[in-house]
C-alpha cells in the first residue's frame, strides 16, 4: 500500500519544480490544496447518482472552442491557455449550452509502490456559475472517471484541488496536502 513518501515522489515526478512556480509562490498564506487519487479497480460508477430532465446531457466536446472559452472565462480565466484545440474535453450541457467542463488528462505511466501505473484524471474542472449546485459537475467527473477506467487507466489523479469533500463523493481520497511552501 502506497504511503505519503510514495505519493510525494509521484508528485515530484509528475510536477517537477511545482513549488517554484510564481503562481504557486504567490498563493495566499492560508490556502491549502490537496492531491487526490482513486484506484480505478475500486471505482463504483454508481457512487453518485443524479436524475436530470431531458435538457441535460453529457459528452465529449467537438469544436465549439469559442463557447468553451466563454465558459472558462466565467469560471477560472487563468485556465484559458491550458485548453487548446488538442485538449480532450468532456462537458455537461443544459439545453445544448456548456454548463460544466473538464479535460480528460493522460498523465502518463509512473511507478507507485513498485507498480507501473497508467495515470489519468479529470483536470481543470469547472461549472458555469448559473448552473452550479445542480449536480452536473459531479456527474461529469463521475463520467470522466468511468471513461478512464474503460480506457485501461489504473489510477485517476486529481491535482491541485481546494474542494476535496466534493471529490470524496465519488470515492477519491486525499494523499497529500500542500500550500505555497510545499507539501505539509
Amino acid at each position: 500500500m502506497a504511503g505519503k513518501k510514495d505519493y510525494e515522489a509521484l508528485f515530484q515526478e509528475m510536477h517537477p519544480g511545482f513549488f517554484e512556480r510564481e503562481q504557486i509562490r504567490s498563493m495566499e498564506e492560508e490556502w491549502t490544496c490537496e492531491e487526490m487519487v482513486l484506484p480505478l479497480a475500486e471505482f463504483d460508477p454508481h457512487a453518485y447518482e443524479k436524475k436530470f430532465d431531458d435538457s441535460v446531457s453529457f459528452g465529449l466536446l467537438r469544436g465549439r472552442m469559442e463557447e468553451l472559452r466563454a465558459a472558462i472565462e466565467q469560471v477560472v480565466p487563468s485556465w484559458l491557455p491550458l485548453y487548446t484545440e488538442k485538449s480532450r474535453v468532456y462537458c455537461g450541457f443544459i439545453g445544448g449550452k456548456i454548463a460544466s467542463f473538464c479535460m480528460i488528462e493522460n498523465m502518463g505511466e509512473h511507478r507507485l509502490d513498485g507498480q507501473l501505473l497508467k495515470i489519468g484524471g479529470p483536470g481543470c474542472v469547472g461549472t458555469v456559475p448559473e448552473f452550479r449546485n445542480k449536480g452536473i459537475g459531479l456527474v461529469m467527473v463521475r463520467d470522466v472517471t468511468r471513461i478512464l477506467k474503460e480506457e485501461g487507466y489504473d489510477l485517476s489523479y486529481i491535482h491541485y484541488t481546494g474542494v476535496a469533500p466534493w471529490y470524496r463523493k465519488l470515492g477519491y481520497r486525499t494523499v497529500l496536502k500542500w500550500n505555497k511552501h510545499g507539501i505539509l
